[in-house]
């Protein structure tokens, strides 16, 4: 970890240093849920309205470096205080916080939530859980020795239909799983040129703060804030980072997998400001008790994708879903739609019909799909809740979304050296490839 990360880290915990309690005792004794939400426009908005629709929480603190969405959350939540710089936040309202939900673009999740945890506060933090490796190691470590309730931010992982996937892999549906195969067109990449010149910062936001502990770069209108930052490499992490965490979790989770032992990304050569347009990055990973020796996992995106393959062909000539994962077994196959759609079982070229009483009646499934958004979409928020009010436990908490994390990331990694294999060391977090050692972290900037 690099110097000012290391410091920044320290400092944090030392700044407030005052005695807390560490959140497994309070969650007990509380019988309401205090908040405070940095990031509140976007995914950040939808963040907040969840998380308050439970009706043990209380939003207390409001924080956005945009004043219009700050406003627009204001009139929601009259009641909570407004800051545009999480640091000041917390210095003022430490005391009267539980649980911080963090919503704000990938670079600015760890150092949020580093400084929440060192306070010892529950954390919700959105997918990707890091913009670097280092950041989610050190995020999964801290949770960890400080016993904190944690949730990433992939609430389809409370939905219905991935949850009967994990079951149905589980129970050897399609035998020992081989390979995966997962996609989405979606493009968060950009090829273009870097952009030259700057543009004035419009008088809502705060440029410096957006920026954070990221180096210092003048604004360009319309390129960064508020949408299309998941494209440039220093803020975002592109297509595999947004979507990917998404569809990955299901098998990875199912699978019970670790981090790979190998990463090959095919993709255009590096422009060192945006992410490539399209990759297609294959992994290798240990094998597991419900997979083959060692299971391959492929994963496409950006448009085209995924590439016509005869592990993807679906009996009579169906199309595939526009974005979800193929698991490929001894005994056939499994195709897991991305979102809203039950799997598909297919056997010979043949769908064959699920069967899930088993799962009804052992109670593992006690619930009905849904197909609206909204009719789910809270599931996975209101555990993060309740497990704070002592009530329930995270199915994402940091000591599992840290390697679903970890593992997205050296793919995006990989995309810096197109077309060649890393290798990867779980033990000492560290390519054997040393040249790409520099990219599991980078320095943090005092702002």
């Amino acid at each position: 970890m690099k110097t000012k990360r290391r410091n920044f880290i320290k400092s944090s915990a030392a700044l407030f240093s005052m005695s807390l309690l560490p959140s497994s005792l309070w969650s007990s004794q509380n019988r309401r849920l205090r908040t405070a939400h940095i990031g509140v426009g976007g995914m950040g908005a939808a963040d907040l309205n969840d998380i308050a629709s439970h009706k043990s929480v209380d939003v207390i603190a409001l924080c956005d470096v945009d004043s219009n969405a700050l406003q627009k959350a204001s009139e929601l939540f009259p009641k909570a205080k407004i800051y545009k710089d999480y640091r000041e936040m917390f210095n003022e309202l430490s005391d009267s916080i539980d649980a911080v939900i963090v919503s704000t673009p990938d670079h600015t999740h760890a150092p949020a939530s580093i400084m929440a945890m060192n306070l010892n506060k529950a954390v919700y933090c959105q997918k990707p859980l890091t913009h670097h490796v280092s950041e989610a190691r050190a995020m999964r470590k801290l949770a960890n020795e400080k016993n904190l309730i944690t949730q990433m931010g992939i609430q389809v992982h409370s939905f219905y239909d991935y949850k009967l996937a994990t079951l149905l892999i589980q129970s050897g549906i399609i035998g020992r799983v081989s390979r995966v195969r997962a996609w989405s067109p979606k493009n968060w990449g950009y090829d273009g040129p870097k952009p030259e010149g700057q543009d004035k910062a419009p008088e809502n936001l705060d440029w410096n703060l957006w920026l954070g502990t990221s180096a210092k770069r003048p604004y360009k209108d319309k390129l960064y804030h508020p949408g299309n930052w998941r494209k440039i490499v220093d803020y975002g992490c592109g297509t595999l980072g947004d979507m990917g965490v998404h569809i990955f979790d299901t098998p990875y989770n199912a699978l019970e997998l670790d981090v790979p032992l190998t990463i090959k990304n095919n993709c255009r050569k590096p422009n060192e400001f945006g992410f490539p347009e399209k990759n297609q990055v294959t992994y290798q990973f240990p094998g597991t008790k419900y997979t083959t020796d060692k299971l391959e996992w492929i994963w496409q995106d950006g448009s085209g994708a995924p590439k016509k393959h005869k592990d993807l062909r679906l009996p009579n000539n169906d199309k595939l879903p526009l974005q979800g994962a193929m698991f490929i077994g001894e005994k056939g196959r499994l195709l897991l739609p991305h979102f809203m759609e039950l799997p598909k079982h297919i056997v010979n070229g043949k769908y064959v019909d699920l069967d899930i009483s088993k799962f009804e009646e052992s109670g593992q499934i006690t619930d009905k799909p849904v197909r609206d958004y909204g009719g789910e979409s809270y599931l996975h928020y209101h555990q993060f809740v309740d497990a704070c009010l002592g009530k329930d436990k995270c199915s994402a908490p940091f000591s599992y979304s840290a390697r679903l994390t970890e593992t997205i990331l050296l793919g995006v990694i990989a995309g810096r050296f197109p077309g060649k294999t890393l290798h990867w060391d779980n033990t000492s977090a560290k390519f054997q490839e040393e040249e790409a050692n520099e990219f599991l972290d980078s320095p943090y900037r005092d702002f």
